[in-house]
C-alpha cells in the first residue's frame, strides 16, 4: 500500500520590501511521503519569494517532469519553472527549454559540492540559482505545524518569519543570475 501525502494548511501575511508586493495567502500544500520538512518548507519560501497571481504548485517529487512550482499564462505557456533542492543540470536544460524564466533554490548541507560540480553548466543555461543558508532552513523547518499562521517579511537577500512557534530569519546568495 503507497504511503499518502500529508497535508498542511498555511496562512501566510507576506510583505515582499523588494518588489513592494504586499499578500494574505491561504495555501494547502501536499507534503510528498518521502519529502522531508526542510524541503517542503523550502519550496514554500521560494513560493513567497516569487509569490504573484497564478503561481501555483506542481507535482512536485510524484512526477519527474514536473517543477516544484510554476507560473502558466492565460495561454497556457509556462512563464515560470521553479526547482527546489539540487537538481541534475539535464533536467534544468529541459526546463529552461520549456518555461521563459527558470529558478533553482537550493538548501541542504550537500549544496556547495552539488553547485562546485554543476556550476560551469549551470552558466551556460538560462537559469537562475540561489542557495539558501541550510542550518536557517532547519530553523524554520522546527516551526512547522500541520496549521499554520506565520508572516513573511522580505527585505535585501533575507526572509524574517515569524509564527507561533517562533522567529527566524532565512538568508540567501545569488549563486548565479541572468537578468
Amino acid at each position: 500500500m503507497a504511503l499518502k501525502p500529508t497535508v498542511y494548511k498555511f496562512k501566510i501575511s507576506l510583505s515582499d520590501l523588494n518588489r513592494s508586493h504586499y499578500d494574505a495567502i491561504s495555501l494547502t500544500v501536499a507534503k510528498h511521503p518521502s519529502e522531508n520538512d526542510e524541503r517542503m518548507m523550502t519550496r514554500l519560501l521560494a513560493y513567497c519569494l516569487n509569490a504573484q497571481e497564478g503561481l501555483d504548485f506542481g507535482a512536485g517529487l510524484s512526477e519527474v517532469d514536473d517543477p516544484a512550482i510554476s507560473l502558466t499564462t492565460l495561454d497556457d505557456q509556462l512563464a515560470l519553472w521553479i526547482d527546489v533542492g539540487e537538481p541534475a543540470v539535464d533536467r534544468i536544460k529541459k526546463a529552461s527549454r520549456k518555461a521563459q524564466k527558470v529558478r533553482v533554490y537550493s538548501f541542504n548541507s550537500k549544496s556547495d559540492v552539488w553547485w562546485e560540480q554543476g556550476q560551469a553548466q549551470f552558466s551556460r543555461l538560462e537559469v537562475d540559482v540561489y542557495r539558501f543558508n541550510w542550518n536557517e532552513i532547519q530553523a524554520f523547518a522546527a516551526m512547522l505545524e500541520r496549521t499554520m499562521d506565520f508572516s513573511v517579511t522580505i527585505s535585501g537577500n533575507s526572509a524574517y518569519i515569524a509564527a507561533a512557534k517562533g522567529e527566524c530569519e532565512v538568508h540567501w546568495e545569488a549563486l548565479l543570475e541572468k537578468e
